[in-house]
């Protein structure tokens, strides 16, 4: 039997700022990348505001998998 949570999936680009992550009401933009945590906004619509939030590069990968985010730029 396979397990699902052990499935191979295409891993995801390293974070570099200024990327811009494409999802499906939203966007996220990468501000500073760190050794272990990422900088980050998530956006709504066309505004250009919205809290800085601060993850490690793993939680912030694995969120963008759930939602099936595409790399913009």
């Amino acid at each position: 039997m396979k397990n699902p949570l052990h499935e191979k999936t295409a891993p995801i680009q390293p974070f570099q700022s200024g990327q811009i992550w494409q999802m499906e009401n939203s966007h996220v933009r990468i501000g500073n990348v760190g050794k272990t945590l990422v900088e980050y906004k998530v956006l709504k619509g066309e505004v250009k505001r919205g809290p800085i939030r601060l993850s490690p590069k793993t939680a912030l990968q694995e969120f963008l998998t759930v939602r099936n985010a595409v790399l913009v730029q």
